[in-house]
C-alpha cells in the first residue's frame, strides 16, 4: 500500500520540522512538502497532490480560513486543522469546520514529553482519518439556519439501573463528526430529551463547539461540567481531554466528568460514555454511533444493545469516515443503519417508542 501523502503548512519552521519528524516516524505517512505560508503552498500545489494537509490558522500573506475555502472550492483535500488552544483561536477553528475541514489536532509543545507521546498517537490518527475521508468540491460552506478499553474507567455490569422513565439520548462521532452534528442538532425540538455527546476534539476547542452549537439549536447545549444535570431540551457535550461518564442519583441523570488515560486511544471515550450509559439507562436510552475513523464506541453500543437500549449507527453513504459506524455493525451492536438526514427523526421515534425497520441482512 503506497504511503498516505502530507503537505504541513505552517509560518513556524520549528513546528513544521517538528510535525513533519512526527508524521514520518509512522510507516505509512511521508511528509512530501512544507509550506510557511498558503501562497506558497498554492503554487506548490500546482506540481504536486498531497493525501492530506495539515493547516494553520493564523499565518502571514493568507490566514488559513481563506486558503481553505479557495482549496475546497477548486481542488479538495482532506484539510486537518492544526490550531492553538486559545479560545479566540478555537471559535476561528469552528469557521474551519464550515469550510470543510474533515479534522482538528493541537499543536505540538516543545519541552513536554508526556503532552508529545499522547498527542503523537492523536496527530497521526487524524491524518489517517483525513487521508480515509471523502472530501467534496463546493461553492461555499454549507449553512444551517436557526487501546485502553472503558473498563480502567468505569467496570462492566450486567444490571442497568432502569426505574425512571426518562429518556436520553447518547450520540458518539469523530471524524466529519462535527459537520454532522450540525445538522442533526439544528433539526432536534427544544423538547427533545436529554442527549450526550462525544466528539473526539481536543481540549478547549469543545467550550467553543458547543457554543456555536447552542447558536444554531432550539436546545440548550453546552460543553459538560462535573454534575450537570441531564433534563429534556438539553445537551451536554464532553469537554476535549476528560471523559464523560452518566450517573443517577434516584430519578435525576446528571454527568460525572473524570481525568483517565486514553480509552480506545480517546479522552474523551464514546465508549466510557456508551458504558456508563448502559449502566445507569438501560432500557430508556437511545444510542447512536456516527461518522468516525477507529472503532471506539463500537463495544460501549454493544452494552447498550445488551441493557435493552435502541442502538443505530450512521450508514456509509452519508459518512465521511465509515470505521466506527461499520465496527459497530459488524459488533452486532445495532441492526439499524441510517443516513445522516434520518437521525434526527429515527432518534425521536426511537424514544416515543416507535421502532425504525432494521437494515440488517
Amino acid at each position: 500500500m503506497s504511503k498516505i501523502k502530507v503537505m504541513v503548512i505552517d509560518d513556524s519552521a520549528l513546528v513544521r520540522k517538528l510535525m513533519t519528524e512526527l508524521l514520518n516516524t509512522d510507516k505509512d505517512i511521508e511528509v512530501i512538502a512544507q509550506a510557511p505560508d498558503p501562497v506558497f503552498a498554492l503554487e506548490k500545489l500546482k506540481k504536486i497532490k498531497p493525501d492530506v494537509i495539515t493547516l494553520d490558522i493564523e499565518m502571514p500573506r493568507m490566514d488559513g480560513i481563506t486558503f481553505l475555502g479557495k482549496l475546497m472550492s477548486a481542488n479538495p483535500i482532506p484539510v486537518v486543522i492544526c490550531s492553538s488552544l486559545a479560545e479566540t483561536g478555537a471559535k476561528t477553528t469552528m469557521e474551519a469546520i464550515k469550510q470543510g475541514a474533515v479534522e482538528i489536532i493541537t499543536k505540538p509543545k516543545m519541552g513536554v514529553k508526556g503532552f508529545l507521546q499522547e498527542s503523537s498517537i492523536e496527530i497521526i490518527d487524524a491524518v489517517k482519518a483525513a487521508s480515509r475521508s471523502r472530501v467534496r468540491k463546493r461553492a461555499k460552506p454549507i449553512e444551517i439556519e436557526k487501546k485502553n478499553t472503558a473498563d480502567v474507567i468505569i467496570p462492566q455490569s450486567n444490571k442497568a439501573m432502569s426505574e425512571t422513565t426518562e429518556k436520553i439520548i447518547a450520540i458518539g462521532a469523530s471524524t466529519g463528526g462535527t459537520q454532522a452534528l450540525r445538522d442533526v442538532l439544528a433539526r432536534m425540538p427544544a423538547i427533545s430529551p436529554g442527549i450526550l455527546i462525544v466528539q473526539h476534539m481536543p481540549e478547549k476547542f469543545t467550550t467553543a463547539f458547543a457554543s456555536h452549537l447552542n447558536e444554531l439549536s432550539e436546545m440548550d447545549i453546552s460543553e459538560a461540567k462535573k454534575g450537570d444535570r441531564l433534563i429534556p431540551g438539553r445537551v451536554l457535550i464532553a469537554p476535549g481531554g476528560q471523559h464523560m461518564l452518566l450517573k443517577r442519583s434516584g430519578a435525576f441523570y446528571h454527568v460525572d466528568i473524570i481525568d483517565g488515560p486514553l480509552v480506545s486511544r480517546h479522552r474523551p471515550s464514546v465508549d466510557v460514555l456508551f458504558r456508563s450509559v448502559a449502566r445507569f439507562a438501560g432500557s430508556n436510552a437511545v444510542g447512536c454511533l456516527m461518522t468516525g475513523m477507529g472503532d471506539d464506541g463500537a463495544q460501549g453500543l454493544l452494552e447498550m444493545k445488551n441493557s435493552g437500549a435502541l442502538t443505530f449507527a450512521q450508514d456509509e453513504a452519508s459518512s465521511v469516515v465509515f470505521g466506527m459506524p461499520k465496527e459497530a455493525w459488524k459488533k452486532g451492536a445495532t441492526d439499524t443503519l441510517i443516513s445522516l438526514d434520518d437521525i434526527p427523526q429515527t432518534l425521536l421515534n426511537a424514544c416515543s417508542g416507535r421502532r425504525t425497520a432494521t437494515t440488517r441482512r
